[in-house]
């Protein structure tokens, strides 16, 4: 019996009609490295033949009744994998804004929680150009019927940011000519525990709910301790509810837009040597830069500055369990300061800080909420949080998400075809109406940009801004550029 985690649960019940708990990328493939030969039939086999190693996509949820404890994975005997893969084709002309709003409207479409927590579209009909940085090598895909895209939906609860590209490597090839073997023979696994065992189950942890919950509050005492500690020296970095309050910031609707930004890998490395800073950073600074002249643009340019929380992994080497394992982090994106190089020192200053706080914080590990309280608790107070409204009516607990995740320096393939680009996109939560996340590939650094379609629909404008931040970085770096 496979008993979900207690982060994996709250993303689990934390799941309403506006929060969305899965993560997304869309990747676009190159369909002429295999001769235009690239099929959903193709896909569908490639996908059958990896199931095996990827056993979690056969998983679906049993419930303990009443919400009494966390639900348990089981096999899904009744596993059918074109449930799962599904084609559709984007609208004519089919460039990256039509992709975009394409990709916004399927991202709220809620994963069935009685099958297994994931699904896959194929999309037909993209503009050969979409993905590449060279205009030069889109001619052959062009020539082919131009590129094809596929939008990957994982519920959170099986799958993270780091362990999303160890999943890459382990479906796609790193070669065009990859064969595809048959699928191996599969039976569930026997052991699917009965309603009254887990009733059981149920039961016995809530006897021990009073004791979960003193512990957590003596947890919450002591960090809240080790934080003033942070203050009375000065250092303390950002923390949550220290957000201004913007246009980014309100009630969450289910609706959704997408939209993408590439930079190139190497001048984002030269940027991060010249200042001497963290690739993160960098990365902080370029959303800051792009967030500072929206808001300006808008005339809501806060005085203090916004203020990102940064998912951090905190899996060891080496581990490939599916499930969550991130922390938070929040980072000050020094949206107050003029000058790019100084806001992004700035930010460099913050982030070291706030990992030396989140490393002070660790020795005292802290317990979930999922763990102190019932599923059920957790699913009723998030119905009644989006109710209230309160993500218009609290601070903000923080503006924006930035996820920054490496991806595999070398190219892989899908079924034959390219990976020419992905664009990962993570969850909206808690009244922040954008969440940017990033993946290296190649030579390229991936900014995917999910929005509220009612609280950010000009999301594009903001995808624009990479670049220029990017340039206004290079213009003003205070040592040559090592490209």
């Amino acid at each position: 019996m496979r008993r979900v985690s207690g982060l994996d649960a709250a993303f689990l019940y934390g799941e309403t009609s506006a929060w969305h708990m899965h993560v997304s990328a869309l990747m676009v493939l190159d369909p002429s490295t295999c001769g235009g030969r690239f099929s959903s039939e193709r896909f569908r086999d490639l996908i059958a033949s990896r199931l095996h190693v990827v056993p979690q996509f056969r998983w679906k949820l049993k419930k303990v009744p009443f919400g009494l404890d966390r639900p348990v994975w089981v096999d899904d005997a009744d596993f059918e994998l074109d449930f799962h893969i599904r084609r559709i084709a984007v609208p004519a002309p089919g460039g990256m804004e039509q992709l975009g709003n394409l990709v916004g409207e399927l991202i709220p479409l809620k994963l069935d929680r009685t099958r297994p927590l994931w699904e896959m579209w194929i999309i037909e009909g993209l503009d050969g150009g979409i993905g590449e940085s060279d205009p030069d090598t889109s001619s052959s895909a062009d020539a082919d019927g131009g590129k094809v895209a596929i939008l990957a939906k994982v519920h959170h609860s099986i799958i993270d940011g780091a362990s999303g590209a160890e999943l890459m490597k382990l479906l796609f090839d790193m070669e065009p000519d990859a064969p595809v073997p048959p699928a191996p023979a599969w039976k569930p696994e026997s052991e699917n525990p009965s309603g009254l065992e887990l009733l059981g189950l149920g039961l016995s942890t809530s006897m021990k709910m009073p004791f979960r919950f003193a512990r957590l509050s003596r947890s919450l005492v002591r960090q809240g301790l080790t934080v003033a500690g942070f203050a009375r020296r000065g250092n303390l970095p950002a923390i949550p509810f220290q957000a201004p309050r913007t246009r980014l910031n309100a009630e969450i609707t289910p609706s959704r837009r997408m939209a993408m930004a590439s930079v190139p890998l190497d001048e984002v490395k030269a940027v991060k040597h010249a200042f001497d800073v963290k690739v993160n950073d960098v990365v902080l600074a370029l959303v800051g830069a792009s967030l500072r002249r929206y808001l300006t643009s808008h005339g809501e340019l806060p005085e203090r500055p916004l203020i990102a929380q940064v998912p951090v992994s905190v899996r060891v080497e080496g581990d490939k369990e599916s499930g969550t394992k991130v922390a938070a982090m929040f980072a000050s994106m020094a949206t107050d300061l003029e000058d790019p190089g100084e806001r992004l020192l700035t930010i460099n200053r913050g982030t070291q800080s706030a990992k030396e706080m989140q490393r002070a914080l660790a020795v005292d590990k802290i317990i979930g909420l999922s763990e102190a309280f019932s599923p059920g608790l957790i699913e009723v107070a998030a119905r009644m949080y989006t109710a209230a409204q309160l993500d218009g009516r609290t601070p903000p607990i923080f503006n924006t998400i930035v996820s920054n995740v490496p991806g595999p320096p070398f190219p892989l393939y899908v079924a034959g075809a390219r990976l020419a680009a992905m664009y990962p996109m993570g969850p909206l939560l808690y009244g922040g109406g954008l969440n940017i996340s990033v993946i290296s590939y190649l030579d390229s650094m991936d900014f995917g940009f999910l929005s509220c379609r009612t609280t950010v629909p000009d999301v594009w404008t903001i995808a624009e801004g990479i670049p220029l931040a990017l340039k206004e970085l290079m213009d003003t770096a205070p040592t040559p550029l090592r490209l």
